[in-house]
């Protein structure tokens, strides 16, 4: 099949687009100084949650599995071909659709996810971008089905395909080894390269909240971190739930620091109750969070304005580097960023969101309100976070250059609490997830609050989907002499996933809750 004839478009910058259909050319031009690479309206033509087959791979492990409802724009990677613009350098740098696929919607589909999920590409739905799109009929064959498995992924995901499809079919097993047999996945090499930022335009104030438990000595240390950024906060806002006995109430009175310092002793439990309590108090344009154990060297806060600023978004997540021990400095940090020949990471749609190091506008953050607190005592909070960002419009990319180093001291923080989840029986104190039925004898697993994230944001038969993956999982990996093992723990092992639903589903029932 030849290859796809685009037209080009040159912006006022000077920048060239490679375009398809009849855009709306005054909103494109608008487009192109914002932070996407490819523009399309195909939720309206038809495009909208195009093959759903992807849950195959991905299970729930991936923000953009399904389209978001009710935006006027947001990230998708579900391309119209006949109907969509895109930067030419991307265009030339990824070679564009790959014609080895049959059908140019499947080349079109794969195009924007390897952008999306490999590439570092940006691409965007527009409402009314393109108006005068026809509306197609999706139609993806079982030979590109199987190409777009094999071209992107290992081939247990295709044989994990067939099994959920139906494993003895035999026409699914001849397409899977003929395209095996004929073609190799992909070498990703070719990325998209992040963009030069930036110096920071006006004055933007920076809020900083850092929660911390039982690692005072950390934040002290953070808090000087913060004393020698070069672009410094306006505000400081610490929420300490060390217990009384265990805390020293002097400790943040001790020096003098270039910003507002505030501190909470923190009443409640959990560490999204204490990061809505910060937010609630945060008056800068931008609120950056971090955890207790991290240090940052003086470019960080700089770096994540200057970022949002270039690339003219609303939130980022930032390199999270782990360290070695947590006796480790910044020396350390720049030693490491030194042998990833900084930036390490490409700039596009971030496939994580980590309240270690995130920056996000003020506005989005009081429009979402806070954390939804039923993550506490539990995991997924951060993800959760994140996509709750995506789903109100934000587009949410990786910041490859305002870095930290991770320290992960052997103890103190908020999993403390959540330690309690891994006892069973007397000696156990409850958890949030847990409500008005505390666990007894057998341990809910996944964590309920992993299940509740899911249940949250993904269907009832990507749920169904995800519960075959993990079980799948559990039975074939690991040491083939335990299989047997693994297989006469099965029932037990359902049981515990139905426990995870049973406190999920609670979670659900109440709602997002914030307090």
């Amino acid at each position: 099949m030849g290859r796809i004839q685009l037209k080009e478009y040159t912006t006022t910058s000077g920048e060239v687009l490679l375009y398809a259909g009849t855009p709306d050319f005054s909103q494109l031009e608008l487009l192109s100084t914002g932070a996407g690479d490819i523009w399309h309206s195909s939720f309206e033509q038809g495009y909208k949650n195009a093959f759903p087959e992807l849950v195959y791979q991905t299970a729930v492990f991936f923000w953009y599995l399904n389209d978001f409802d009710g935006l006027d724009q947001c990230v998708s990677w579900r391309i119209n071909p006949n109907a969509f613009a895109v930067r030419k350098s991307v265009w030339d740098l990824t070679k564009g659709f790959d014609t080895d696929f049959e059908n140019i919607q499947m080349q079109a589909l794969d195009f924007g996810f390897r952008c999306n999920r490999f590439l570092g590409g940006v691409p965007l739905y527009v409402k009314n971008l393109f108006t005068n799109a026809a509306i197609e009929k999706v139609i993806v064959s079982r030979r590109d089905r199987h190409l777009f498995f094999r071209k992107n992924y290992k081939i247990s995901h295709a044989i994990f395909m067939i099994y959920r499809l139906g494993f003895l079919k035999i026409s699914e097993w001849i397409t899977l080894f003929r395209v095996k047999n004929t073609y190799k996945k992909r070498d990703i090499t070719a990325r998209i390269p992040s963009r030069v930022l930036l110096a920071i335009q006006g004055n933007p104030t920076v809020s900083y909240i850092i929660p911390t438990m039982f690692r005072q000595e950390y934040t002290l240390q953070l808090l000087d971190d913060l004393s020698n950024q070069n672009y410094k906060p306006t505000q400081v806002i610490v929420v300490d739930a060390t217990p009384l006995s265990d805390r020293d109430e002097t400790a943040y009175e001790q020096k003098q620091y270039p910003f507002e310092l505030k501190v909470i002793w923190q009443q409640t439990k959990g560490s999204c109750r204490a990061r809505n309590e910060g937010i609630a108090l945060c008056t800068g344009d931008y609120i950056v969070f971090g955890d207790d154990d991290i240090r940052i060297p003086a470019d960080f806060i700089e770096n994540h304005i200057r970022f949002l600023q270039t690339y003219s978004v609303g939130a980022c997540n930032g390199l999270d580097i782990r360290a070695d021990h947590h006796q480790q400095n910044l020396e350390d940090l720049a030693l490491k960023l030194e042998q990833l020949s900084r930036p390490p990471f490409i700039a596009g749609c971030t496939q994580m969101f980590s309240n270690a190091n995130s920056s996000v506008k003020r506005e989005f953050v009081n429009q979402l309100v806070g954390n939804d607190v039923n993550f506490d005592g539990g995991y997924g909070e951060d993800s959760d976070f994140g996509m709750s960002l995506s789903k109100i419009g934000v587009t949410v990319l990786a910041n490859p250059f305002a870095a930290n180093l991770h320290l992960k001291p052997p103890s103190g923080g908020y999993r403390f609490w959540g330690t309690q989840a891994k006892i069973v029986g007397k000696k156990r104190k409850a958890q949030p997830w847990e409500l008005d039925a505390p666990v007894k004898n057998i341990k809910p697993v996944p964590s309920p609050t992993i299940m509740y994230g899911i249940m949250k944001h993904y269907s009832p038969k990507q749920l169904r989907e995800y519960k075959y993956k993990h079980f799948t999982y559990y039975l074939f990996t690991g040491s083939k002499v335990a299989f047997l093992y693994r297989l006469f723990r099965f029932p037990y092992k359902n049981i515990q996933f139905k426990k995870s639903v049973f406190y999920a589903q609670k979670l659900q029932n109440l709602g997002i809750r914030h307090q």
